[in-house]
């Protein structure tokens, strides 16, 4: 998520006009929605990416730092982009404009990669978390953006699961039934099919050629490994 950002600081954030159709530059100000068809994927997911975690950050209120620092941390903001980036967080969480807009164009944008939703939203809640427990106003909008990035509900259990405790629990302490999104009552059957499922949507070989940035290939690998972890713990309880 890093690289992403800082790829698209290098081209096209740091104020170079028409670097979004529709948008405009970061010093033009905050404007339509990104043509998600017309300019490169890296720079339209961190457009996005920051327009959502700005509502998700005011959505209960004035932004506290907390949240500000979360963001920071979640998406992994590259010196070079600080800048740019906090220009367009600020203008964002003053604006009216409809976040779903965004998050429906980044779910389409990335419907064959539904991983890297599912950490966008991951990072979200992390974000919504850090001044306190999410309220009913943070949850809301957090289902909205779920829905629109087309997820279902065992991927909102991971991510609301997860939180800022994701890069700190160990794959032997997670409940690995909640991993895959399946019941303990799951035939063997079913289990391996969830578990397919999961490790093709999330492989870093098809983020890799699809163009993912490096940090993204590097986060779902490490997801993977927790999905297999996580698969071979229920293999065991099931005796397959």
């Amino acid at each position: 998520m890093g690289a992403a950002f800082g790829h698209a600081a290098e081209e096209g954030m740091a104020g170079k006009a028409g670097a979004f159709p529709g948008f405009g530059s970061f010093n033009v100000g905050f404007g339509p929605v990104p043509n998600f068809q017309s300019a490169r994927r890296e720079q339209l997911f961190a457009v996005a990416v920051v327009v959502l975690a700005a509502k998700v950050a005011k959505v209960d209120g004035p932004v506290k730092r907390a949240e500000i620092d979360a963001f920071k941390r979640a998406f992994r903001i590259p010196p070079e982009a600080v800048r740019d980036i906090g220009h367009l967080f600020d203008q964002a969480r003053e604006s009216n404009e409809n976040p779903i807009r965004y998050a429906e164009q980044l779910g389409a944008a990335f419907a064959d990669a539904p991983g890297t939703l599912e950490d966008v939203l991951t990072a979200l809640f992390t974000i919504a978390a850090a001044d306190g427990p999410i309220n009913a106003r943070e949850r809301d909008l957090l289902s909205a953006i779920a829905r629109s990035f087309g997820l279902g509900r065992p991927a909102w259990e991971r991510a609301s699961g997860q939180r800022s405790q994701q890069s700190v629990r160990d794959s032997s302490e997670e409940d690995p039934y909640r991993i895959l999104g399946i019941a303990r009552s799951v035939s063997a059957e079913d289990a391996r099919a969830a578990w397919k499922k999961l490790v093709r949507e999330n492989h870093p070989d098809v983020l890799a050629s699809q163009g993912a940035a490096p940090d993204l290939v590097t986060k779902a690998g490490d997801k993977v490994a927790r999905i297999n972890a996580a698969y071979d713990r229920i293999k065991r309880d099931l005796g397959a």
